[in-house]
């Protein structure tokens, strides 16, 4: 078996150690901790692809993706190129086949780092678009928005400290929303399909 690229800073690749390169590329890294391999069939096996860095398209390193070895830091994977499409939250631990991540397919074209972060965690979620209705503050997370906002639709939210995973169903089930700081005035805005909300956690693990 051979790592058929790499995405990372020249130290991480003097350290390679594949018998053969298919295809390479080489990018500035600042946080060269991170790093994620990308295996095309199951159980770490067939050809892999190393990256340390975000990368919009993924396609011509490898074909489909069937399991996945997070090495350090934490990832956000996506099902289609610039971070499009389902979204799938990696942290560091082996994953030997896709619905080990909640995967629907073995279809994986871009991902993007989450970096490190040590401060507070704050959000605002709101029952209706552009910040109006109900609103409620966290700082922590919430296995059930409907047991504690009292609504299943969250139409905004304005994230002012950290990185937040958004999920579909409650207890951290379902489709997946990365959302770090900024102002969201309608779900559309963190790539959902629709406004509900089940649960919601903040990124800790680094």
């Amino acid at each position: 078996m051979g790592r058929v690229g790499t995405i990372s800073s020249t130290s991480l690749e003097a350290s390679v150690t594949s018998n053969y390169r298919r295809s390479s590329f080489s990018a500035p890294c600042d946080s060269c901790h991170f790093q994620i391999i990308f295996y095309e069939d199951k159980n770490f096996q067939g050809r892999s692809y190393e990256c340390s860095s975000d990368c919009s398209d993924l396609h011509s390193y490898f074909s489909r993706c069937n399991s996945i070895r997070v090495e350090s830091g934490c990832f956000m994977i996506y099902e289609r190129p610039n971070f499009s499409g389902h979204q799938y939250f990696m942290r560091r631990g082996e994953y030997p086949d896709y619905q080990r991540w909640m995967g629907f397919s073995s279809c994986i074209r871009s991902c993007r780092i989450i970096p490190a972060y040590r401060g507070a965690y704050r959000l605002r979620i709101y029952e209706k678009p552009d910040f109006s209705g109900h609103m409620m503050e966290f700082t922590d997370d919430c296995p059930c928005v409907s047991d504690r906002f009292h609504h299943r639709h969250v139409y905004s939210c304005n994230i002012m400290n950290g990185f937040w995973i958004f999920y579909e169903y409650p207890n951290f089930r379902g489709r997946q929303y990365f959302l770090r700081a900024g102002e969201y005035r309608r779900y559309r805005d963190w790539c959902a399909t629709c406004a509900v909300v089940g649960s919601f956690r903040r990124v800790t693990e680094f």
